[in-house]
């Protein structure tokens, strides 16, 4: 017992004092447990047609929550990326972050080919990057290139494809306003993900910074997107809600 004291009180020193990973991977459990509790309290503030998009928002924060309690376990206990769990969350999280995609554009038609085509293109990203991150260094260029296609083709979906489109004729400026900024998450806080793939050794921006701290961006970039996704995904039901009130007024 007195062991297992020592122990966390040398953890919980390197979460406040030393080591600026851990307490990414504490600040990113906290942030997105508290990030759950909100949306979902939240659902009881939005139409019956939004309720299902601020459910999938506490669904992919509380996922992620899950996963970084476990994973700033395994990295306090082996100093070690855990890359295997961060994969798992990934591979549940990103998948629904494309079902937002479908949700917000369903009220103005939205199809679910459209949405069988997002969860497609981001398993393909999610598993061939996943294999040539620990497949050693022969072959992890070429997995990276197909992921990378996984992941252009959902930046091409939001930016000229079906979602856009129906974002585009929905003539609703909170959709307007929200494609906008999920298109910044998108194209600049979704690319850490593949910088980072590519820093690994033997890949394209390999020694561009130390490999060590790609903790440290995966973790901030997780915090932001997923929780600022979530935010971006409220405010739009909050507006159109509150357009289908003063409608029925």
């Amino acid at each position: 017992m007195n062991f297992t004291i020592a122990a966390d009180l040398v953890n919980l020193d390197r979460i406040i004092n030393a080591d600026p990973i851990a307490i990414t991977f504490f600040i990113g459990y906290m942030a997105m447990f508290a990030s759950a509790v909100f949306f979902f309290v939240e659902r009881g503030s939005v139409e019956g047609k939004w309720k299902m998009s601020l459910l999938v928002s506490g669904l992919i924060t509380g996922i992620a929550a899950v996963h970084y309690y476990y994973m700033r376990d395994f990295y306090l206990a082996t100093g070690e990326s855990p890359t295997a769990f961060r994969y798992v969350d990934w591979t549940l999280t990103v998948p629904l972050m494309c079902v937002e995609f479908y949700l917000l554009t369903k009220p103005f038609g939205a199809k679910g080919s459209t949405l069988f085509k997002l969860i497609l293109a981001s398993l393909v990203m999610l598993v061939t990057g996943f294999i040539g991150e620990t497949s050693g260094i022969e072959s992890n260029v070429m997995w990276g290139i197909l992921s990378t296609v996984g992941y252009l083709y959902i930046v091409y979906e939001v930016f000229a494809g079906d979602v856009a489109k129906l974002a585009k004729a929905s003539n609703s400026e909170a959709l307007g306003r929200a494609m906008f900024l999920l298109k910044i998450f998108i194209t600049l806080g979704w690319s850490i993900y593949p910088i980072g793939y590519m820093v690994l050794p033997g890949n394209l921006l390999s020694g561009a910074f130390e490999v060590s701290s790609i903790d440290l961006f995966y973790n901030l970039a997780d915090a932001i997107n997923k929780i600022g996704f979530g935010l971006v995904i409220y405010s739009v039901a909050i507006a159109e809600t509150a357009k289908a009130k003063a409608a029925k007024a």
